[in-house]
């Protein structure tokens, strides 16, 4: 991994490094565009779909199982909370899609 070298001081010369640095791994970086602006693309339902529950599921797991509220004493043990946490939420998510349900609604799934 590259780091910045010490010189270093302004954002500007931060950015161009970052920049010099996805040029060479090949990677290219997309802005989608809002429905009001020009050039304006739909985007495939799909992609919609998984932008979405990316978008979603950590406020949700932040929401019903307090995630950023961890007391674990060691690493070990933030994994096996965070671990847990994720663990019952999936399970939540497989109740909704049994009984034909939202997989987003998890505050009801029990009910």
């Amino acid at each position: 991994m590259k780091t910045f070298p010490p010189n270093f001081c302004s954002k500007s010369a931060k950015l161009a490094f970052i920049l010099s640095v996805f040029e060479t791994a090949n990677i290219h970086l997309e802005v989608l565009t809002r429905s009001n602006q020009k050039d304006y693309q739909s985007q495939y339902y799909l992609f919609r779909k998984l932008r979405k529950r990316v978008e979603t599921l950590p406020s949700q797991l932040d929401d019903r199982f307090m995630l950023l509220r961890n007391y674990a004493k060691d690493v070990a043990g933030i994994f096996i909370r965070i671990l847990a946490k994720i663990t019952s939420i999936t399970a939540l998510q497989y109740i909704n899609k049994v009984n034909n349900r939202p997989i987003g609604q998890i505050k009801h799934a029990l009910c």
